[in-house]
């Protein structure tokens, strides 16, 4: 069976969305939808509802790779991601996440790192999180290379454990400030887009005010030029409510358990398969195929 994407379930009308298109749909005013995705199955439903950003977040990590946080995934684990998305995306910017360790250490491994994702993940542009002096100078040093790079600031998963754990960031004025340095000097580095993640609404817009480049919100309320949810928490594919920004807008994985316990039930009882779902071979040919076994 094929797994080349169906054109018939892409809409015709909308063109492949751009580094330079998300930057005028900042200018225009247009809210920019971003979603991530980790599998051929979830892109084709990001493809299908239009949306304008796919990340193949290292939220992967944890979602779809069972990790506990995500620290431990690698480059190699994120490419298998990446390349599923890819195979299922037309429209989409797509962007892929540089796992932890894998740019921090030189200019020279951050470029390596991010010409992978583009020659061997198909990604158009990549993201990484911090903004301080380490990340903005390798982010300065990926777009030198001529890959475009998002950046994140505000709370950032991989290294959340400098930071006090998951939780708000910006909520004193030192770490306000901290937000609003991180991400000027990103937007300094080139970043063409930035990520605000779990930073208090007010703050946020103060930065805004401050900020050339599209933001896209997580957490960080209605100011920013777009938003982003991790798949499986806005279709509830997960245990928990999750964080306080997320809000659901569907229950898939009590769906999805409801159907495996229905399909164990009629196999269990003999209710299935019927003949509905059997094959028939023609009576003369299963009599020839008797008599040779016999």
């Amino acid at each position: 069976m094929s797994t080349r994407p169906d054109p018939s379930t892409t809409d015709a009308t909308r063109r492949p969305v751009s580094v330079t298109g998300v930057a005028r749909m900042k200018e225009r005013g247009e809210r920019i939808v971003m979603v991530t995705a980790y599998d051929f199955p979830s892109a084709r439903v990001a493809e299908r509802a239009g949306v304008d950003v796919v990340l193949v977040g290292d939220s992967g990590a944890m979602t779809v790779l069972g990790y506990d946080s995500t620290v431990p995934v690698t480059v190699d684990e994120m490419l298998v991601l990446v390349r599923a998305v890819r195979r299922g995306l037309q429209t989409p910017l797509l962007v892929g996440d540089l796992p932890f360790g894998s740019y921090e250490l030189s200019d020279e491994q951050a470029v390596a790192t991010a010409l992978r994702f583009v020659k061997e993940g198909g990604c158009e542009a990549v993201k990484l999180e911090g903004g301080g002096p380490t990340s903005a100078a390798r982010a300065r040093a990926i777009v030198a290379a001529g890959i475009p790079v998002m950046g994140h600031v505000g709370l950032t998963p991989q290294t959340a454990n400098a930071l006090g754990g998951y939780r708000a960031q910006g909520r004193t004025v030192d770490a306000a400030l901290r937000v609003a340095r991180e991400a000027a000097a990103l937007q300094e580095a080139g970043c063409f887009s930035l990520v605000f993640e779990a930073v208090p609404t007010a703050v946020a817009g103060e930065i805004m005010a401050r900020t050339t480049v599209p933001v896209i919100g997580i957490g960080a309320g209605e100011v920013t030029d777009g938003q982003v949810l991790v798949f499986h928490d806005l279709l509830g594919i997960r245990d928990g409510q999750g964080a306080r920004f997320v809000k659901r807008y569907a229950d898939l994985q009590d769906a999805m358990v409801a159907g495996v316990q229905a399909y164990a039930e009629d196999v269990r009882s003999g209710d299935y398969p019927q003949a509905e779902h059997s094959y028939a071979i023609d009576g003369q040919v299963l009599a020839e195929f008797r008599n040779a076994l016999s």
